[in-house]
């Protein structure tokens, strides 16, 4: 077995040990492999294992990397999320390429990946990026801002809003790991109250997503853990 089909098992069982811990059935979490700055290859390694999501955060990887591995493995439908910063004018790319986006913060962004999404292609699917520990250096809509943008993006018509997203400060202490995360969970219990249809919390890395799944995530984005230690990315790289 690779090295990386070692790694997927044993997120696997940290992600089957979470849901159990938290009285969660295991297919209530969606595993998103985040294979950027990583070589094609290894998806084709993790696709090895059953592996069918994964993530990018930078425009031109990412577009370049769907192709290489739709040539290697044609037919193997994939659902590849854009995880990144997005800068207006890379929305295009994004709306033709990739099935999620997760770091949507602003009404323009939004706006241009509905007008950009191809006739035929369904829904682009959306969750709100909230800056949901307050950090001025990261990307995401304020708490208080978040209902106003929800209900104007839940109003275009070629995405769909399935849910929030947030990177919380890092924090190593355990309990400490909890708090942003049930912040989170209690902006979307508060935007289904008042009758938007959600069904995604995107949150949660490798190193909290059990605190995550205990808060009720339904996405966790895991990359250290699978594919080792990160790359230096050198290419395309995109700030808010």
């Amino acid at each position: 077995m690779s090295i990386i089909s070692v790694n997927m098992q044993a997120v696997e069982q940290a992600i089957q040990a979470a849901a159990e811990a938290a009285g969660r059935p295991r297919a209530a979490v969606q595993l998103l492999a985040v294979s950027k700055t990583f070589p094609f290859e290894a998806v084709l390694d993790a696709m090895q294992t059953g592996q069918r999501a994964f993530g990018e955060n930078y425009v031109q990887e990412g577009v370049d990397k769907i192709a290489a591995v739709a040539a290697a493995a044609p037919g193997t439908a994939l659902e590849w999320h854009f995880i990144g910063p997005i800068q207006s004018n890379k929305t295009r790319p994004i709306a033709e390429n990739f099935a999620w986006v997760h770091a949507v913060d602003r009404l323009k962004i939004a706006q241009r990946l509905s007008e950009q999404r191809p006739a035929g292609m369904a829904p682009l699917n959306i969750c709100l990026q909230v800056n949901i520990s307050g950090e001025a250096s990261k990307s995401g809509v304020a708490p208080g801002e978040l209902p106003d943008l929800a209900r104007q993006v839940a109003l275009l018509p070629h995405v769909r809003l399935r849910g929030l997203m947030a990177i919380p400060e890092p924090e190593t202490d355990a309990a400490k790991q909890h708090l942003p995360f049930a912040r989170l969970r209690l902006l979307y219990e508060q935007l289904q109250a008042g009758g938007m249809e959600l069904d995604t919390l995107s949150m949660g890395m490798s190193g909290d997503l059990a605190a995550a799944i205990a808060e009720g995530a339904t996405i966790v984005r895991i990359g250290s853990a699978i594919f080792g230690a990160r790359r230096d990315a050198t290419a395309d790289k995109e700030h808010a």
